[in-house]
């Protein structure tokens, strides 16, 4: 599979471009920047701007950097928790308007469509030469009043998370962390309780993945938290539907079963003045995080049934896709019929191949162990040959 440059990645090297060379700065920040939630507003500018530099640099500290459960549960407990400052305000050297914040925002949006087309690897390395070239600027030396201060600190969020979530993509799970947890701590000076909530239920998302669901269930909850408090009702069908996970993951059929109903309730209250950010999270999303939780629980009809209803889904979640292929693939091997699992696998294995992810890879990975019991049968034969030596089951 091939894609060529649309506008929108026309659109993407022309702000890129803006954004201008890579600037030389003296090194700031502890020796490990990022995995704190800082208290004030200027110990944030200073985290985040060090957190973004090292990533340029590729220290290797960061880079190697393991994921910690102490640091995300002291994130949210600040996020619920910090008394809310005044708004930002700075009076540096250099205006900031509300066109340096729209075009935050549609690096962000464009970034994000070419990171679900192609994967973290793909793209990562220029959203962090962005943010360390274009967006830490404005922080540290922008001059701004309170209402730009929050958009600004809002619009820096997004793309936080969205370096963050590419990371995670890539395995890279200290790294993640710290760029949702100071997301997050940008979220908290926008007051944008919202957004917050989305960045914790990425965290526990995260958190299920790396298997830690007891973690992920207190990050889950916390965005729930938030969710209420902003009124966003598909935000919390998410946090519902990422706890209903955690529980699978726990093997709690119980409680899982609760959480999804839940977000099934949450969902069905969804109105169409949500923030953009939200809107992937559709019925095929919602649907695929129910089959996530139907094969970790072992329920091959119920995995199946969930996973295609999600692949009626918009066909520029190419990794996305990819991911439900193989969560359909699963439910027909749990179900017994191994022609059907091995076309689902079939179809995923050859989306992966174009995908620079490293969860796409574990996802082949674990189609792999799922039907190496049936390695002799002729269909799971073929299916090696049609994948080809590197995406053999």
């Amino acid at each position: 599979m091939t894609h060529r440059p649309d506008h929108s990645l026309r659109r993407l090297m022309a702000l890129m471009a803006e954004a201008g060379p890579t600037r030389r700065r003296p090194s700031r920040g502890a020796d490990a920047p990022g995995q704190e939630f800082p208290h004030t507003w200027q110990e944030a500018i200073t985290t985040v701007t060090a957190l973004w530099h090292g990533d340029v640099e590729r220290r290797r500290f960061l880079l190697d950097s393991a994921f910690a459960v102490g640091a995300g549960s002291t994130g949210a407990l600040r996020w619920l928790t910090l008394p809310q400052e005044s708004a930002p305000v700075a009076g540096g050297h250099r205006r900031v308007g509300t066109a340096d914040i729209a075009a935050i925002r549609e690096v962000t949006r464009s970034f994000g469509e070419l990171d679900n087309r192609f994967g973290g690897g793909r793209i990562r390395p220029a959203v962090v030469k962005y943010l360390d070239t274009a967006v830490a600027p404005l922080l540290s030396d922008g001059s701004y009043g309170e209402a730009t201060g929050r958009a600004l600190a809002s619009a820096a969020a997004e793309l936080t998370r969205l370096a963050g979530w590419m990371a995670y993509d890539l395995e890279r799970h200290g790294l993640a962390q710290r760029y949702l947890i100071q997301a997050l701590r940008l979220a908290r000076e926008a007051g944008d309780h919202g957004l917050g909530g989305e960045i914790l239920a990425g965290m526990s998302h995260q958190a299920v993945y790396v298997g830690q669901p007891a973690h992920a269930l207190d990050l889950a909850r916390a965005a729930q938290l938030s969710a209420r408090r902003a009124g966003i009702f598909t935000l919390l069908a998410e946090a519902h539907v990422t706890e209903a996970h955690a529980h699978a993951v726990k093997g709690d059929r119980t409680a899982c079963a609760a959480s999804l109903h839940e977000a099934e309730l949450a969902f069905d209250r969804r109105g169409g003045d949500e923030p953009g950010w939200i809107s992937y999270f559709d019925e095929a999303y919602l649907a695929a995080k129910f089959a996530h939780c139907f094969r970790d629980l072992g329920d091959g009809p119920a995995t199946v049934r969930h996973a295609t209803r999600s692949l009626d889904m918009d066909g520029r979640y190419v990794r996305g896709r990819m991911f439900n292929l193989s969560l359909l693939a699963a439910g027909w091997l749990r179900s017994g019929d191994l022609e059907q699992a091995c076309s689902a696998a079939g179809e995923a294995l050859e989306l992966s191949r174009d995908l620079q992810s490293a969860r796409s890879r574990s996802y082949a990975d674990d189609l792999r162990r799922r039907f190496a019991p049936f390695a002799g049968e002729t269909a799971v034969k073929e299916l090696g040959e049609r994948a080809g030596s590197a995406a053999a089951v």
